[in-house]
């Protein structure tokens, strides 16, 4: 006969107590365990510290979307100055344009960097770019056009052609784009968001996942647990676990969401707020989903062993599909729309981690959002199930590491 595993039964002699009164005691006692650790405060401020100044300093640095201006000195006769200018801004490379009193002064500025460019124009209406090595291919198409453009006006002013007239009577001549499918100039912030969702929930998922199983293990080890069961049942004392630490994990991840769409909207690094905003709800609500699914089963995991060196080797399961739900994810950034997100994302747990990413990138719809959701409600109460019963059969066995089989068999 084995000595190694002792069984005890957890509702000899317990004084009732209200199930929703006991959870409630469990759940406040593990979110103050936990947020009153000064390793937990501290390592926070500096995460919430260096989110908010990350921001800030890619805000300061990154110089944004601003378009280069170039600084073109103009010699002699000012005449081409308006039609510079106004042929940089209808090609997307703005100019200002300086004027130089004579070639030797432009030359020299150029030299010295004053200037990118010196135009010099000749009696024939062409014109000289005198440049320290080469001109941009942006800059040269607006000289070009700027001085053809010149050169034109005049010579239909010296055939008595009306300039205003013409340009009236062809102003309708212009090309309209019809893009089949447009590019999205916010695809941009909707990519990074999409990888900092998926990065959170795998975090926070597997942290306080982790945390959870760490927990139960720590109060089987130093038979805490069987005081606690003396006043408490074991699903209470489970779901309490549950709450208190997943409040935990929510309120940091909600710190974490406000700080960075809060300095990213302030900043104007992001300006999709009504993106941003849905991203951060959808983030929050998928990760309680996600969390009571996992954490659930990282309890009854925990309470298969009696030390916490041994979690790993009933949690690496679980470990295992976050994993692969953080892979498959970040893999489906580029193509939130592929096959491999738009299948994976009806599938749970996978649905919790990807979709926010398609939230994010804008391509799930509104029914495929409730029927997610739905599909992952019921998935966590049969996996929540499935732990209940694991975690009651196997919180009192102190010893030798309880095996699955045994966790499902009969007590």
């Amino acid at each position: 006969m084995s000595t190694a595993t002792t069984d005890r039964r957890p509702d000899a002699g317990r004084p009732a107590v209200g199930a929703t009164r006991a959870v409630a005691l469990v759940a406040r006692r593990e979110f103050r365990t936990q947020v009153h650790k000064r390793s937990f405060v501290i390592s926070n401020l500096i995460i919430l510290v260096a989110i908010v100044g990350g921001i800030v300093g890619y805000s300061i640095f990154s110089g944004g979307d601003d378009v280069d201006t170039s600084t073109v000195g103009l010699v002699g006769d000012q005449s081409l100055t308006a039609t510079l200018e106004s042929t940089g801004e209808q090609l997307g490379t703005p100019v200002e344009v300086v004027g130089v009193a004579d070639e030797a002064t432009a030359r020299e500025q150029v030299e010295s960097g004053d200037l990118d460019v010196a135009l010099v124009p000749a009696a024939d209406g062409s014109a000289v770019a005198v440049t320290e090595s080469d001109v941009d291919g942006g800059l040269r198409t607006v000289l070009d056009v700027a001085v053809a453009g010149q050169a034109q006006q005049r010579a239909l002013d010296a055939q008595g052609v009306d300039v205003g007239q013409l340009s009236a009577a062809t102003s309708a001549a212009v090309v309209t784009v019809d893009a089949i499918d447009p590019p999205d100039p916010e695809q941009s912030q909707r990519v990074a968001l999409s990888v900092t969702a998926v990065f959170l929930l795998y975090m926070q998922i597997l942290g306080f996942g982790m945390a959870v199983a760490m927990g139960v293990v720590e109060e089987k080890s130093s038979r805490v647990v069987e005081l606690l069961l003396s006043t408490v049942r074991p699903l209470h004392l489970l779901w309490g676990k549950i709450l208190g630490i997943g409040a935990v994990g929510f309120v940091q991840l909600t710190a974490y969401g406000i700080a960075g769409v809060g300095a990213g909207l302030a900043t104007g690094v992001l300006t999709v707020t009504g993106t941003a905003l849905a991203v951060l709800a959808s983030t929050l609500a998928w990760f309680v989903l996600g969390f009571v699914f996992f954490a659930a089963l990282y309890a009854a995991a925990g309470s298969m062993v009696s030390r916490q060196e041994d979690v790993n080797s009933t949690s690496m399961p679980l470990m295992l599909v976050i994993m692969a739900m953080f892979f498959s994810a970040f893999s489906a950034v580029g193509d939130p729309d592929g096959t491999v997100s738009s299948v994976l994302s009806w599938i749970p747990p996978f649905s919790a981690i990807l979709m926010p990413l398609r939230i994010a990138a804008g391509v799930a719809s509104p029914m495929q959002i409730i029927a997610t959701v739905a599909i992952m409600i019921a998935a966590t109460v049969l996996a929540a199930t499935v732990a209940a019963k694991v975690y009651q059969r196997s919180i009192l066995r102190v010893g030798a590491t309880v095996s699955w089989r045994e966790a499902f068999g009969r007590s």
